[in-house]
């Protein structure tokens, strides 16, 4: 028997790759493209260093979040726009994603000193083209909103308000917290055990002004006929009526901006901000004539049309825009009178409904790099330097070559770092940075105060220069 044999030699515990740099792996991303939907936090934006976007996170902050949705002034359409032409990868995406996460914590009653209470919600259209027209954008939104949960969210408020108001004697104590309230309250098997009276508390929900003037086939309505519990609405009540029983278009759109919004607004929400990034994937794709009726579309049922929303403001949109895009959509937005409403081309820079994203400086690619080493430290106390195995030179030559842009300053850390720990290399300095890219000993090396100090372009003026 072979059982209790053993071999002649057995394999020495060996050193992680990037253990001798106090590191678990590489915390730098090989193709720094952001992907909410992708686990690994080096590329779903989940690791992020606000100190190096504090001024836009501030003006978005007033500008936006703490203003009151009551006031009729508040900025329905916003973009956060690329300040000049350094390329994409400059952070934007990351940003939208923590600023979404920021307004879902405490639904931006903290920024607004309980004025509101808003939802954020992120959505990216498809490379492809496949949303070229604004009730593909509508079927978007509408995913995002089930994708966040806020339906069950929604409901659960519904009956959990119902509940109390009908019932002297129901205590929240039943409940761990509000995700376990939540859970329960839009589970059937847990309704029925519980003898919740459905059809009684759903009668007290449709009391609720905002509630009088929904379809009659809105799905909620299901449930006042529901003395016996056999079924029970929730979100997937919700996704079979939009996507089998609405027909694409008006009547999607006319869900989205009439009926939704009076759902969320009865369930205790007075705003919402849908953040829309990578849009150039829109225009990219349709004609001219496209654009103008997308615009026209977006006008109509944010500003001006008369659907719930446009009269309240209800969703407010931000755009996320790199260069060049402004000069792809100017003339639609001109034909359909949206430039008069939110222009992407203000006579004021200052304008509060543009977030101009600025350009990173050496100190900001110094904070960048320290994050993502950070999140794979080994041992915190352990440290030679915050930022080893980089040293202040070394980043300052990769701050230059990738002229500050954040995608290709994380992109060269890790090559630098892959290629330090093939080669035994210690330390990355300025030394192993010119062994590495050699060409960088021939060819003029960018000022960095000059890159970080270089005046704005306006995105707008400058795509409208004689090519």
């Amino acid at each position: 028997m072979n059982i209790l044999r053993k071999p002649d030699i057995t394999p020495h515990n060996q050193e992680g790759r990037f253990e001798r740099y106090n590191l678990t792996e590489n915390p730098f991303p090989s193709t720094p493209v952001v992907n909410k939907h992708i686990d690994d936090k080096r590329y779903n934006g989940e690791i992020y260093e606000d100190r190096i976007r504090d001024v836009e996170y501030e003006k978005v902050t007033k500008n936006f979040l703490s203003m009151a949705q009551s006031d009729p002034n508040h900025i329905r359409l916003g973009y956060l726009l690329d300040d000049s032409y350094l390329g994409r990868g400059n952070g934007k995406s990351a940003f939208a994603l923590n600023l979404i996460q920021q307004i879902n914590r405490e639904h931006c009653l903290d920024f607004s000193e309980g004025k509101n209470k808003c939802f954020g919600i992120y959505l990216s259209p498809e490379p492809s083209g496949r949303t070229k027209s604004f009730y593909s954008l509508v079927d978007l939104i509408f995913d995002a909103i089930l994708e966040n949960g806020l339906i069950e969210y929604c409901l659960a408020s519904l009956r959990i308000e119902a509940l109390i108001n009908t019932n002297d004697n129901f205590s929240l104590d039943i409940f761990e917290d509000e995700r376990d309230l939540v859970t329960k309250l839009n589970d059937l098997n847990w309704l029925k055990e519980n003898n919740i009276p459905i059809a009684k508390i759903t009668q007290q929900i449709l009391k609720k002004d905002e509630l009088l003037s929904i379809s009659k086939e809105f799905p909620l309505i299901n449930d006042r006929r529901r003395f016996n519990l056999i079924s029970v609405t929730n979100s997937e009540s919700f996704k079979d009526y939009y996507f089998n029983t609405l027909k694409k278009g008006k009547s999607r759109i006319n869900f989205i901006f009439n009926d939704l919004v009076n759902f969320f607004l009865a369930s205790g929400f007075n705003g919402a901000y849908i953040i829309i990034d990578d849009f150039e994937r829109i225009p990219d794709f349709q004609s001219d004539r496209q654009k103008r009726e997308f615009s026209l579309e977006l006008r109509t049922n944010l500003l001006d049309g008369i659907s719930q929303n446009a009269k309240i403001g209800f969703y407010n949109f931000l755009l996320v825009l790199h260069a060049g895009v402004p000069r792809l959509i100017d003339k639609a937005w001109s034909d359909s009178g949206m430039e008069q409403r939110s222009p992407l081309s203000p006579e004021n820079h200052k304008a509060k409904h543009i977030i101009y994203f600025n350009k990173l400086t050496h100190e900001h690619a110094k904070l960048l790099i320290k994050k993502y080493l950070a999140e794979y430290r080994i041992d915190h106390t352990a440290l030679e330097s915050e930022i080893y195995p980089f040293t202040e030179s070394a980043i300052s030559l990769i701050s230059e070559t990738a002229e500050l842009n954040a995608a290709k300053i994380l992109e060269k850390a890790n090559q630098l770092l892959d290629k330090a720990s093939e080669n035994n290399v210690t330390l990355i300095d300025d030394n192993f940075f010119e062994e590495m890219y050699g060409e960088s000993k021939q060819i003029e090396m960018p000022n960095l105060s000059e890159i970080a100090n270089e005046d704005a372009t306006n995105l707008f003026d400058k795509s409208s220069e004689p090519q």
